[in-house]
């Protein structure tokens, strides 16, 4: 499946993908501004606010070294939406039949969410061998993901939710894993302060958690 190595490719140029909540387009420009400085230009915005689709429109139009991607992709029309504006993959907490034949009959590349083995093998059935783990941390962490790597060898994986600057290095260290995605190297205080600054050394961190500097 072409988008499976797509959606590889991107996932393999990052250690981490910072998961981010964004209000609109004057806060999405900067933020994306440091964290492609920082070294971490793949990005998930969320579409859980009102002006996440024009938030994406922003970025791709302003920062284009960053490779966007839509997050919480619920539905069909989503993905329209989300590809309409700018974003070069899709990324869904969980895992329908229905989500996965809209995003192949859109061409886009979707990574979806699983939590358990069946999810994982109903994915891959479907020609999805790159997928979420979400919510990794409550779902069983490194090692129900650990787990998996003996009977389903063939698929890789990008655990989300509950990880830290720590957790991430333990997952990292798996052979299944790709990347991780979390939103620690976007603390909301910090970007309540407008320190952008700070957000681009987090995102510099990120880099040495797989001796990518």
């Amino acid at each position: 499946m072409a988008m499976n190595a797509e959606l590889l490719a991107i996932l393999r140029g990052v250690p981490v993908i910072p998961v981010l909540t964004v209000e609109g387009p004057e806060d999405a420009v900067p933020l994306a501004r440091a964290l492609v400085e920082g070294g971490l230009p793949v990005l998930e915005v969320t579409l859980r606010t009102k002006g996440a689709l024009k938030a994406i429109e922003a970025m791709a139009r302003d920062v284009p070294e960053a490779i966007l991607g839509a997050g919480t992709v619920l539905s069909a029309s989503q993905i329209s939406e989300a590809m309409a504006a700018g974003s070069q993959f899709l990324v869904s907490p969980g895992s329908t039949t229905k989500l996965a034949e809209a995003a192949a009959l859109a061409g886009a590349p979707l990574l979806p969410g699983v939590a358990t083995a069946s999810e994982a093998m109903a994915m891959a059935e479907m020609g999805h061998h790159v997928l979420k783990f979400f919510p990794a941390e409550a779902a069983g962490g490194v090692s129900y993901l650990k787990s998996l790597g003996a009977p389903l060898p063939h698929l890789t994986f990008c655990p989300t939710g509950g990880i830290d600057a720590q957790k991430a290095k333990e997952y990292l260290a798996l052979p299944n894993v790709v990347c991780v995605g979390g939103s620690w190297v976007t603390p909301s205080a910090t970007l309540k302060a407008g320190d952008y600054a700070t957000i681009t050394r987090l995102a510099r961190e990120c880099l040495t958690l797989r001796g990518l500097r």
